[in-house]
């Protein structure tokens, strides 16, 4: 897949980020470069190729995982001591998002 400076410009767009036209035809090329790669990845036949690991299972005995306990948590006035704004018991932040 060919990855465009128009597509690079897009990308940068939703990340609020400016690119200049060298860094746009440097990212092009990296990306079109990794998505070959990956093409190239997605030709190998895994269909024989067991599971080596899955995280996602029960855990074994004996694992270093604790199990979670109800604790107290921080105080909200002693959270929001040191914000430099906070209101209506939150944090108060500048907007970012100016679309």
């Amino acid at each position: 897949m060919k990855i465009t400076e128009k597509d690079v410009y897009y990308v940068a767009a939703l990340a609020h980020l400016e690119v200049t036209e060298s860094e746009a035809q440097e990212y092009a090329a990296n990306m079109s470069s990794i998505l070959s790669y990956v093409e190239k990845l997605n030709e190998l036949d895994t269909a024989n190729v067991e599971p080596m690991s899955q995280v996602l299972t029960d855990s074994a005995e004996g694992s270093s995982l604790r199990a979670d306990q109800v604790k107290l948590s921080l105080p909200l006035e002693l959270s929001l001591a040191n914000a430099p704004e906070s209101g209506a018991g939150h944090f108060k932040v500048p907007k970012v998002i100016e679309r």
